[in-house]
């Protein structure tokens, strides 16, 4: 189907309800480094989901200590406690491994702890002031931290988040989000799942984080996020790589959001 078809076939059978303004913010598949077992400067940790019970009860500093060691959920071992935050944060993720494979993680779970965003301790305590906040800006506070500083901001987010393997996707085609089908660059939106049904059609009015260019285009609900709460909030999905998260990252304008209802 066409753009300008697809325009059309919506413009026809779906009519738009406002959701309001609110926030749109930017998430990417990240690409790591790691190995299938440690050693070699491979020494962090992704681990599957823990059975119910009292190891889900553990916080990112129990875990980082070594609550889960000898339970047998390491999945692959990483070379960057940092990029294992992120990969965290974002959900999903692609490690590069040293034979060439590449190992693709889908969200499993988390632990019974609340998120807090490590952006907003960076904020408080006056280290990067809110108009400059990105994802790029808490990487460039971390590299220049001293270890010790820089693994205790992390552990100001609680929250952790454990991954599973996934089969058989292509190259090309984005991770698995709630919905349970590829997410698509620039398409694909996490919503609040309580407040706006999986699979609907909602037309975005937000900015390009880049160039500042509008955006103004149809995007399916098709995910969700542990910050993403309210009616007119939205994560938009822009892919992997580097370009991805070069707009993921500074992404967090002004947006409105329409929910597309069949007439």
């Amino acid at each position: 189907m066409a753009p300008g078809e697809a325009a059309a076939f919506f413009e026809r059978w779906f009519a738009p309800h406002s959701l309001g303004e609110g926030l749109v913010t930017g998430y990417y598949e990240p690409e790591l480094r790691g190995a299938e077992l440690p050693g070699g400067g491979y020494a962090i940790p992704l681990f599957a989901l823990p059975p119910e019970g009292p190891l889900r009860l553990l916080d990112r500093g129990a875990i980082e200590a070594g609550g889960l060691d000898g339970q047998g959920l390491e999945l692959v071992w990483v070379d960057d406690p940092v990029d294992a935050f992120f990969l965290q944060i974002q959900g999903s993720g692609r490690i590069g491994l040293p034979d060439g494979r590449v190992l693709r993680l889908g969200y499993a779970g988390r632990n019974a702890h609340p998120y807090r965003p490590i952006g907003r301790s960076l904020i408080e305590r006056g280290a990067i002031a809110r108009e400059a906040m990105s994802m790029q800006a808490i990487r460039a506070w971390l590299g220049t931290a001293s270890p010790g500083e820089a693994a205790a901001l992390l552990r100001e987010n609680p929250a952790y988040v454990f991954f599973r393997p996934i089969e058989g996707l292509d190259p090309e085609t984005g991770p698995i989000g709630t919905l349970g089908v590829p997410l698509t660059p620039g398409r694909s939106l996490a919503v609040d799942a309580g407040i706006v049904p999986l699979g609907a059609p909602i037309f975005l009015e937000t900015r390009d984080p880049l160039d500042g260019r509008p955006i103004r285009r149809i995007v399916l609900a098709q995910d969700t996020g542990g910050a993403i709460r309210g009616m007119a909030r939205g994560d938009l999905f822009w892919g992997w790589g580097a370009e991805a998260a070069a707009r993921a990252g500074p992404m967090r304008d002004p947006a409105r959001l329409f929910l597309l209802l069949p007439r």
